[in-house]
């Protein structure tokens, strides 16, 4: 498969492996290996988690895209129709994705309520993220399920934005996301990983943290970060070392 074409998450699962390394490791880890593979538009500048303890965020996309509403189009009416494509985001996103909704940016009209979150949780999906904002926050985040946003915005949905594709490429707050691709969320923002590069980021990803683990160990015990972090060929083999001794606690200086 290309790296530009597209397809379902559906038709994409994420192996059980790797979503369980991407769980340990962090989106600025994350970020770090595709930098030194040259991407360097990964992380969604400007969202914030709607709630600081809620869980991880890993998952491909499925994606929904908005334009401005338009009068003609977009009533209350209209958007309790059963072919919005908003309202069928919510029963089309397949468990285990995440719905990346792009908002352009628009913080004039909500992008999710609590009771499309909660319909989302009860099916299984990992997660939202949008470029635009949410209304009944407090209620989205008792669901549990992770989200991410600019800020709240609790105006109704139809009065400035129009749903027009589903499962399409989309930009969300300035990334790039094709469907499929793998989505990765803590406390310091969200990263997009290209799915044709998720197994391979996914374990060098893991070894930075694992790496960082001993580093922060010496670091603690008084050592300069000179020749440890980033890692060098020796702290590198030092640290391999330390792997195959069992991990040892280091004696206290």
């Amino acid at each position: 498969m290309s790296a530009t074409a597209t397809a379902s998450p559906a038709a994409v699962e994420l192996d059980t492996n790797v979503r369980d390394k991407l769980l340990k490791v962090g989106s600025a880890n994350v970020a770090n290996v595709l930098l030194a593979r040259g991407f360097r538009n990964v992380m969604m500048l400007g969202l914030a988690p709607l709630a600081q303890d809620q869980p991880q965020l890993v998952g491909p996309a499925y994606t929904l895209r908005f334009i401005p509403a338009r009068e003609d189009l977009d009533s209350m009416a209209n958007y309790g129709r059963t072919d919005n494509k908003h309202r069928r985001a919510i029963e089309e996103c397949p468990p285990g994705a995440v719905l990346v909704i792009d908002a352009f940016g628009s913080l004039q009209a909500s992008s999710m309520g609590d009771m499309m979150a909660a319909r989302l949780r009860h099916r299984g999906v990992s997660g939202v993220v949008t470029d635009g904002g949410y209304r009944d926050s407090a209620a989205i985040e008792a669901t549990g399920l992770p989200c991410y946003q600019v800020r709240n915005a609790p105006p109704a949905t139809p009065i400035a934005l129009h749903p027009v594709a589903l499962d399409e490429p989309v930009g969300c707050a300035g990334v790039a996301v094709y469907p499929g691709d793998v989505l990765v969320g803590d406390r310091d923002g969200v990263v997009v990983i290209p799915r044709h590069l998720v197994e391979e980021v996914a374990d060098e990803a893991l070894d930075a943290v694992e790496y960082e683990d001993f580093a922060a160990l010496h670091i603690a015990n008084g050592r300069s970060i000179f020749g440890l972090f980033p890692a060098t060929p020796e702290s590198r083999a030092e640290y391999d070392e330390w792997v195959a001794a069992g991990r040892p606690e280091l004696e206290k200086k």
